[in-house]
């Protein structure tokens, strides 16, 4: 059956969403942080270090970020958190060579970076005190079978964190949204990255996405429980937490 989301590809009808989308980011990698903070003028942090302050009483001691990128999530998340341990994984190798710079810099040394497919993760089961993902369940080419992967690899009473862009439901916020996104992010996309159809397909993949009470929905049946989700800075984000 699948979802909306799961049908719209950056390049073509032919090829495999998940080949496109390691494409996409293996082209944009080099202006993708600066794009990035300019696109959402740097709501993005705030956003992230909410999603990050969900995770503190917790104390996770082993954390999976998934579609990691350029790794601005899994660094804030160790800086926050310490934990023991911290892998980084995406499909996109150009990602996380940035990640990877970062983190090295930082001389973090109990992160890691690896080439994983969401949808088939290498890891055994019950490994991780938490999963994060940021900003890239949207792209995962099968929705459901990237949750069930993220279910498996969490621990008994661990929990999920994601947070997505999503489309804003109320006046005017919605159809000023409407505007920014279907002109002025192809526009700079464009100008930054050179990529035109990789900031097309940005704001489309966030208008198919399903969002709010129907995504909770979809976490509650991949196995997850307490699923509760907040919209914020005014529904252009949604945060999503559950536990196993």
């Amino acid at each position: 059956m699948g979802y909306a989301q799961e049908n719209i590809k950056p390049y073509n009808e032919e090829e495999k969403k998940s080949v496109q989308v390691e494409k996409m980011f293996n082209s944009i990698a080099p202006h993708y942080d600066k794009l990035n903070h300019t696109l959402s003028w740097n709501i993005d942090k705030y956003w992230r270090k909410k999603a990050i302050s969900c995770l503190k009483q917790k104390s996770p001691q082993s954390v999976l970020d998934i579609a990691t990128g350029t790794g601005d999530f899994a660094i804030l998340s160790y800086k926050i958190l310490q934990p023991k341990e911290l892998i980084g994984v995406d499909i996109s190798e150009g990602m996380m060579n940035i990640a990877k710079e970062k983190a090295k810099a930082l001389e973090y040394e109990h992160i890691s970076f690896q080439k994983e497919d969401c949808t088939s993760l290498t890891f055994p089961s019950d490994k991780f005190d938490a999963v994060t993902v940021a900003f890239g369940v949207r792209n995962f080419e099968d929705l459901d079978a990237g949750l069930h992967e993220m279910y498996r690899v969490l621990k008994q009473n661990g929990m999920v964190v994601i947070i997505e862009l999503s489309e804003p439901q109320w006046f005017p916020f919605k159809q000023l949204y409407q505007l920014y996104s279907g002109i002025f992010i192809p526009f700079i996309g464009k100008f930054f990255s050179k990529d035109n159809k990789a900031y097309h397909y940005l704001p489309n993949s966030i208008k198919a996405f399903p969002q709010g009470e129907v995504m909770s929905g979809i976490i509650n049946k991949a196995g997850f429980k307490e699923v509760n989700f907040k919209r914020l800075s005014g529904g252009l984000c949604t945060l999503y937490i559950a536990t196993k």
